[in-house]
């Protein structure tokens, strides 16, 4: 009888089932950060507003530096703050909102060789969700209650260790899946995965309007941005979060079934014997690795396009982050939206993405990546910028509509035109490149865009901040030279050349 992983079926097929189960783990992981970045955004900015340190300091840089004041009184903004100008709030809130992806940087590949190591009766990475998935609930649900007792450093404390439990078992969740799914399967496998990861963010975006339509029945309150009332249905709507959480990860300590490790560590042991051969082999096979990574360098036009490529993305990914961060904010200085309102307009946003999925990866065929992803790109700037000048209610669910189109337009296509510029050998590499290039980006681009907000005095700025990275970003990939796909009758040629 042959021996089946969990997610496959004695047939040789995806066992849907069970991939539907195992992607439990990953839906928890999405919606509490489909929660995190919009509700945090909004807590930070009322206990900053409130922090007389930072007023403090914000009124010390308007004495030092006056003319930044005047800058952005020219530009027609409100200047008659506490700090007697501009305020240092939306640079600390961007600072902040990079932890996660700082810890994610740091941790997470960490954590990640942890569970490939691990030795258990649960496995290789069960152990880090059954532990860190209730660890992060918990924190998570307690970081509302602090922040309505106005304590700042508390609130950060609890942030702070929320973002690192949760990169205790990020790539462990991750990992899951292809550690209990043949290769040849992973690709149907991840499909099931990313779309239980779209129910838990849909989950987390919807969580907000339901708890505020519940706490409306219930109070007889409406809640609104004038009232300033929103901030009570904060923590019902993190305990949502939290409680969809720790649901994940008993459906994987119950329902999922991880081979036990314990015995790969008894062979592990048994192996021990041979370890001094083993290490001659493995310098003996780097010698040879050496030589052909010598006789596989990239050709000079082939590291331009790279460059400009990861450059390209660089800049992309500070606009959409930027979007994502400071939506919420937006949304309620500009548009005069709740937290839950704004998130329904980010779920319209998400949507549509997903809806443009497979016309994406037709366009990305039949056109080209590069110019598939330069159509994304000039969609973006184009529906921004329409917004910008005319400033129409209407056209900001335009905007949100095409730019969810425009969004997967690029998406689909970067990552598979970065490895073909590597080709297949290199595949984990370039797919670290592509990573670090967004990484830094999600990390730059909040404290970039806090400064931009600073200045500005507006969170329309966002309108405009986007836009331009766009452009540069456009600008880059413009130089790309390589990395498309390579037609399936040249495919097909070259194989028949080898053959004969």
């Amino acid at each position: 009888m042959k021996n089946t992983l969990f997610c496959e079926r004695e047939n040789g097929k995806l066992h849907r089932p069970r991939t539907i189960l195992t992607g439990f783990g990953f839906m928890a992981s999405s919606i509490a950060w489909a929660i995190y970045d919009p509700y945090i955004t909004k807590i930070l900015e009322r206990l900053l507003n409130a922090s007389a340190t930072v007023t403090q300091w914000s009124a010390k840089l308007n004495d030092m530096f006056p003319v930044l004041a005047k800058f952005a009184e020219s530009q027609g903004e409100n200047v008659t703050t506490a700090a007697g100008g501009i305020t240092l709030v939306p640079l600390f809130i961007g600072i902040i909102m990079t932890f996660d992806n700082i810890f994610g940087v740091i941790f997470q590949p960490t954590f990640g060789k942890l569970s490939d190591r691990c030795h258990s009766k649960l496995g290789k990475r069960r152990p880090f969700i059954v532990f860190g998935a209730p660890v992060s609930a918990l924190l998570f649900a307690i970081i509302p209650f602090v922040a309505l007792k106005g304590s700042l450093p508390i609130t950060m404390l609890f942030i702070i260790l929320f973002v690192f439990s949760m990169s205790l078992w990020r790539a462990p969740v991750v990992a899951l899946m292809p550690a209990l799914t043949p290769p040849a399967l992973r690709s149907e496998g991840n499909a099931i995965i990313n779309l239980m990861g779209g129910v838990g963010s849909a989950i987390g975006m919807f969580a907000g309007t339901i708890v505020v339509a519940i706490y409306t029945f219930f109070t007889k309150t409406e809640i609104s941005v004038e009232n300033g009332n929103e901030y009570l249905t904060f923590p019902y709507v993190f305990l949502v979060g939290s409680v969809v959480m720790v649901i994940g990860m008993l459906v994987i300590l119950f329902f999922v079934k991880e081979p036990s490790s314990k015995l790969e560590a008894i062979a592990e042991s048994n192996k021990a014997a041979d370890e001094a051969a083993r290490i001659k082999a493995e310098k003996e096979a780097k010698k040879a690795e050496k030589a052909a990574r010598k006789a596989e360098k990239l050709s000079k036009a082939e590291r331009k396009s790279l460059i400009f490529m990861l450059g390209g993305l660089f800049f992309l990914f500070c606009g959409t982050n930027a979007i994502t961060t400071f939506f919420s904010l937006f949304a309620a200085e500009v548009l005069g939206k709740t937290t839950s309102q704004a998130t329904i307009m980010t779920t319209l946003f998400a949507v549509c993405s997903a809806a443009a999925a497979i016309p994406a990866g037709y366009l990305g065929k039949k056109l080209g990546r590069k110019k598939t992803i330069l159509m994304g790109l000039a969609v973006f700037m184009a529906v921004f910028a329409i917004y910008v000048v005319v400033q129409n209610m209407a056209l900001i669910w335009v905007a949100l509509v095409l730019g969810g189109f425009a969004n997967m337009l690029i998406t689909v296509n970067t990552l598979p035109l970065v490895l073909d510029i590597g080709g297949i050998e290199k595949v984990g590499t370039f797919t670290g490149y592509y990573y670090t290039a967004t990484f830094s980006a999600q990390i730059a681009s909040p404290i970039v865009y806090g400064i931009v907000r600073m200045l500005s005095g507006t969170y329309m700025s966002l309108f405009v901040y986007s836009p331009v990275m766009f452009a540069l970003s456009l600008l880059l990939i413009l130089f790309v030279k390589h990395g498309e796909a390579v037609p399936d009758n040249v495919v097909k040629a070259a194989k028949e050349a080898n053959e004969d």
